[in-house]
């Protein structure tokens, strides 16, 4: 108890209460220190503090305990001023406080015991249970003292509060989750329920105590027999119960509940059930429709696995054969490469190519094609052994993988019989089919085996198959590899070259041939190679069609001569006219026209020479039009090498050229050859006899200039008159007539071995 306000009139003092009931005279010394010791020690024990106000002495008492419990020290005094010491009491509990010591102090009853809270010596609230009791009054009955204790509960409140604080989790938790809690007493059958689970249950207004067949009851008639019957072993065992099942409420709806419990023993002995109840209706319905997708998703898992297994097939295998594709192989070229490598085999690689398919195809159509195809996987797939692997890789293209010993001569063995099979003729709606096989054969094997290598192996002697006739078979040789690695490198070298410009023109002047006056110029494509050299076509124009590059390179040409016709022109060099080379496939390009109006130029000052072997007898639509927006754009047009291709009369009157030129090989055994003379006059003849100017090629002697003249050709162009030069080099060599100087000495060479040989006649 804290220090108390006093009654009016008295004024505090301290002091012990014994010896002040020692000054009454009213006990025995020796007998009041012995009772004194002796509750002393009773006190000190139990942990209370003891207080006594003494108002009729104007004494107050506080024990060691008493102070202790503030952080005072056993001997300190204690001050005495009532609102001072009210300060220390907690805000929230002042007022109460002074109520109650007012109350306590009347003798009021009902204020004998309180609570509250005091600030302690070190700043921290302890909880104080405060005791007291009026033991004296005056004649008129008004309290003259009162004796109490003070109690630390702190530790106790600390407690309660954590406890009341778990129980308001629990409470809450429960109220979120919606969980009912029943207390089962199982030797009387009651059960008592808390109000959540009464409100599951649908028994609102119902007793919180519930005999056990209520529960029984609610079940539903369907799971009535089963959970009662878990129940029932449950109990038997002590073993705890977790079960769900389906209930009736009170008010008719069906719900689905999730219940646990377990058994225990309370403090006097009797066994009791504890349990928790909850609604999971929403929660059932959810986990039956996930069921449900889980299902259908697992139903479609399926389906897309198969059809992933079919896509894959798919892309694996040829649609029309049935055979692995060229993917399938590049899987397998690696995988086979590496069991050759374990088990000390070789690798056999067959490139097949039919041959003569495109004639059935054209012929018959595709769906006879197809069938080829077909036939030919059926005779592959019956020729190789179950180990080996047959693939179509496109178009008419096979291979085939084997493993093989390195010295076997088995696999020559299957290429002639694969050879063999494919040339018997395949009957297909009446008609005999016939094709072909050729064969590429590469085989490698040890450490360093490369399958990818030893296919493009097989591909190279595939190539060389088909340049020996076709219908055969051919192994790899490094030399064939040599020969394509050495054609790669060349085409390399050709785009990189046109990139950097490296293709030039050189000009070889034309003249007349009676009066050998320059009458024009062709336009010759070179190859200013960084390593090589100057090239000629025949090094450069076999690989160049192949890369489709040969347009660029006359379209190429073509703008370089103009430009230099125009420089010539300007440094006051008349040039008739300058011929160019067109290649077959530059013919056929609808934008041809376009292009050369895009040049600007003019007209007659440019001549397109198409050779011969162009097959001018059969030109397609395109190459027709495109000789016809020459004619407007006004460029001459040329055959070259005439007599060694095949273009007939008619196709010279239909195309009207201006100009033929003779082939140099028809123009080489002039002097020696009286048949030759014959056949080259005879040319010469017809372009008279249609208006067409002759052009003799390859005109290497005086002779040739000669023979020639005589013969009525209109135009030489040769050796013996000038060689092919750089534009640079042509106003110089006009200028000083060189052509004429030379001519004119050999013709009097000639003279003089004339007269000084025996005569003789010439053939």
């Amino acid at each position: 108890m804290p220090v108390r306000k006093a009654h009016s009139g008295a004024h505090e003092a301290h002091g012990d209460p014994a010896a002040a009931e020692a000054g009454d005279g009213s006990t025995d010394d020796s007998d009041l220190a012995e009772r004194e010791s002796r509750w002393n020690h009773a006190l000190v024990g139990s942990g209370l503090g003891v207080w006594d106000h003494n108002y009729r002495l104007n004494r107050k008492y506080y024990s060691p305990t008493w102070k202790t419990i503030r952080g005072m020290a056993p001997d300190e005094d204690v001050a005495g001023d009532y609102e001072a010491w009210l300060q220390l009491v907690h805000p929230d509990d002042r007022d109460f406080v002074a109520h109650a010591i007012d109350r306590q102090n009347a003798g009021d009853p009902d204020y004998q015991i309180f609570q509250y809270r005091e600030r302690h010596r070190d700043g921290h609230w302890v909880w104080i249970d405060c005791r007291g009791a009026c033991v004296e009054w005056d004649e008129n009955g008004v309290p003259t003292r009162v004796v109490g204790t003070d109690t630390d509960i702190t530790a106790r409140k600390e407690a309660e509060e954590t406890l009341s604080r778990l129980s308001r989790r629990l409470d809450l938790a429960l109220e979120v989750s919606r969980i009912g809690v029943f207390e089962a007493d199982i030797e009387n059958d009651v059960v008592e329920w808390d109000d959540r689970l009464i409100a599951i249950y649908g028994l609102q207004g119902a007793a919180r105590k519930i005999g056990g067949d209520a529960w029984a009851k609610s079940l539903h008639p369907d799971d009535r027999e089963r959970v009662l019957g878990l129940a029932d072993r449950s109990v038997e065992s002590g073993s705890d119960f977790q079960q769900e099942y389906r209930i009736i409420r009170g008010d008719g709806v069906e719900r689905i509940i999730r219940a646990r419990s377990a058994f225990f023993v309370d403090g006097n002995g009797q066994r009791k059930l504890i349990g928790a109840n909850w609604d999971v209706t929403e929660e059932v319905a959810l986990r039956n429709e996930l069921q449900r997708a889980k299902d259908l998703a697992e139903a479609r898992n399926r389906e897309l696995e198969a059809a992933k297994e079919s896509i894959e097939h798919l892309a694996l295998h040829d649609y029309l054969t049935g055979l692995p594709n060229r993917r399938y192989l590049d899987k397998m070229l690696d995988d086979r490469a590496a069991e050759c490598r374990v088990n000390g085999l070789a690798l056999a690689v067959l490139h097949i190519d039919l041959d003569r398919f495109k004639q059935i195809n054209d012929t018959l159509g595709h769906r006879a094609g197809d069938a080829m195809l077909q036939h030919t996987a059926n005779v592959l797939r019956h020729s190789v052994r179950a180990a080996d692997f047959v693939a179509r890789i496109g178009g008419d293209e096979f291979v085939i993988l084997c493993a093989v010993d390195a010295a076997s001569k088995k696999i020559a063995s299957l290429a002639e019989r694969l050879i063999r099979e494919l040339r018997r003729p395949v009957r297909y709606e009446g008609h005999d089919c016939r094709f072909g096989a050729s064969i590429g054969i590469a085989v490698d094997g040890g450490a360093k085996l490369d399958a990818k290598q030893t296919l493009l192996d097989a591909d190279i002697a595939l190539y060389r198959a088909k340049g020996l006739g076709r219908n055969r078979f051919e192994f790899f040789s490094a030399s064939a590899r040599n020969d394509i690695v050495s054609a790669k490198q060349l085409a390399d070298e050709i785009l990189i070259g046109l990139e950097r410009d490296e293709f030039v023109p050189f000009y070889q002047l034309q003249f007349d041939a009676r009066t050998l006056d320059v009458t024009g110029i062709e336009t010759l494509a070179r190859w200013q190679h960084p390593v090589h050299g100057l090239l000629t076509p025949d090094r450069f124009l076999d690989i160049a069609e192949d890369l489709d590059v040969v347009s660029t390179i006359d379209a190429l040409i073509l703008e370089r001569a103009l430009a230099d016709r125009r420089a010539w022109i300007k440094d006051g060099l008349s040039i008739p006219k300058i011929s160019v080379n067109v290649s077959a496939r530059r013919l056929t390009d609808p934008d041809l026209g376009k292009k050369l109006r895009a040049l600007k130029i003019e007209p007659g000052a440019i001549a397109f020479e198409l050779l011969e072997s162009i097959s001018l007898d059969d030109c397609d639509e395109a190459v027709a039009a495109n000789l016809k927006k020459l004619r407007k754009l006004g460029i001459d047009i040329h055959i070259d090498d005439f007599g060694t291709g095949h273009a007939s009369i008619v196709s010279l009157l239909r195309l009207s050229p201006n100009t033929l030129k003779i082939d140099r090989e028809l123009i080489r055994m002039l002097p020696q050859s009286a048949e030759q003379r014959k056949l080259v006059g005879a040319i010469i003849d017809i372009g008279r006899s249609l208006n067409i100017l002759v052009i003799a090629e390859g005109v290497e002697t005086a002779d040739h200039v000669r023979i020639l003249e005589q013969l009525g050709c209109d135009t030489l162009q040769g050796y013996a008159l000038a060689r092919p030069m750089p534009a640079m080099q042509i106003p110089s060599f006009i200028r000083a007539g060189c052509w004429r100087l030379g001519l004119t000495a050999a013709r009097g060479l000639q003279t003089h071995l004339r007269r000084a040989l025996p005569s003789r006649r010439v053939k």
